[in-house]
C-alpha cells in the first residue's frame, strides 16, 4: 500500500491563512505586506 502525498491542498484554507486579509489583520503581517511592496513584488500576498 503506497503512502499518501502529505500536501492536499485547498484554496479557501490556503487564502485564509496565508492570504492578504489575513496579513493586514495582525501588525506583523502588515510588516510583511510592507516589505514586499518596497521589494517590488507582483504578488503580496496570496
Amino acid at each position: 500500500m503506497a503512502t499518501k502525498r502529505t500536501y492536499q491542498p485547498k484554496k479557501l484554507r490556503r487564502a485564509r491563512r496565508h492570504g492578504f486579509l489575513k496579513r493586514m489583520s495582525e501588525k506583523g503581517g502588515q510588516a510583511v505586506i510592507t516589505r514586499r511592496r518596497r521589494q517590488g513584488r507582483k504578488r503580496l500576498a496570496v
